[in-house]
């Protein structure tokens, strides 16, 4: 009898171990949280991110006109007490243009930085967990899109969908989701090798529930990390095709467009094109500063000792 509740035990403990691993991944967490606030470099990202994303939030209370107000008789004015930063050609505030800006911009890069996540997660879970034939067909069409370069890709999606800031976003998620495929495929191979995974085979727990419990949560700090660094080529791939006149259509004061608007105006009035590229430079700045600062958080392999 004794015998039997002790080979009992030893089979639940590994699966109990397996069952605590969301627990253990809280204090990680915090680890890895003071790990980012004693790293200089990723609390100036972060500040500068926090910075654009409450001007983004709070545009309305910041701004002191409407970024499509018109006024004809400011025409390409300096700055001044009434506008801050001076006016486009068309009389619009460049300051107000540039705070709304900042919730065009950062919004559609964070709606396509979630739907990129959120596929290539999938996909590289369902491949790696999977494997056999559903693996070799996710990672053939991986190698296929890979094969191009993404941004010709995206032009193209955005070519037979029409010029818009959706098919835009559109056009990115459809290219831009490969490389989190790859890298939480990867990840999916290693974690499903580890002795507490296959414990929980053995004690039945179904599929839905291995990859909730178990792959995602060591699934999720690379997927962040990737995400934080990413998140600025992003945004300049957005603003890049908003530029071309493929995203955001004017009069929204999207930062790439702000640029294209500028562009004419180059040699008599630079700061229509100069506060924009400022803008998107300091926010690309804080997404890698802030995402290696993470990487060397939650990666133990690239702490700084």
């Amino acid at each position: 009898m004794a015998q039997s509740t002790t080979s009992a035990h030893a089979v639940a403990s590994p699966f109990r171990g397996a069952a605590t691993l969301a627990d253990e991944w809280k204090p990680r967490r915090f680890t890895s949280l003071r790990g980012v606030v004693q790293d200089r470099s990723a609390l100036v990202g972060l500040g500068i991110l926090l910075l654009v994303t409450i001007a983004a939030v709070f545009a309305g209370v910041i701004a002191p006109y409407d970024p499509s107000e018109l006024d004809p008789t400011a025409n390409l004015s300096s700055p001044s007490s009434a506008h801050w930063l001076g006016t486009d050609n068309l009389g619009r505030d460049l300051f107000s243009r540039l705070v709304f800006g900042a919730r065009w911009t950062l919004g559609a890069a964070g709606l396509a930085a979630a739907g990129i996540v959120l596929l290539g997660v999938t996909i590289g879970i369902i491949a790696g967990y999977f494997g056999g034939i559903v693996d070799d067909l996710l990672m053939r069409l991986v190698d296929v899109l890979l094969a191009f370069p993404s941004i010709v890709l995206a032009l193209a999606i955005v070519g037979m969908l029409g010029p818009s800031l959706p098919n835009v976003l559109i056009g990115m998620v459809a290219v831009w989701w490969v490389d989190y495929a790859r890298v939480v495929r990867g990840l999916t191979l290693k974690v499903v090798q580890n002795d507490y995974v296959l414990s929980a085979h053995c004690c039945g727990c179904g599929s839905g529930r291995m990859i909730w419990r178990h792959i995602l949560p060591n699934v999720i700090p690379s997927v962040i990390v990737l995400a934080t660094l990413e998140l600025g080529s992003l945004m300049l791939a957005i603003s890049g095709l908003s530029f071309l006149g493929l995203g955001a259509q004017p009069p929204t004061p999207e930062w790439g467009t702000m640029l294209s608007d500028g562009r004419l105006f180059f040699l008599n009035a630079p700061q229509l094109m100069m506060y924009p590229g400022i803008a998107i430079t300091l926010v690309v700045l804080g997404c890698n500063l802030l995402g290696d600062g993470l990487r060397d958080a939650l990666d133990p392999r690239q702490r700084k000792t």
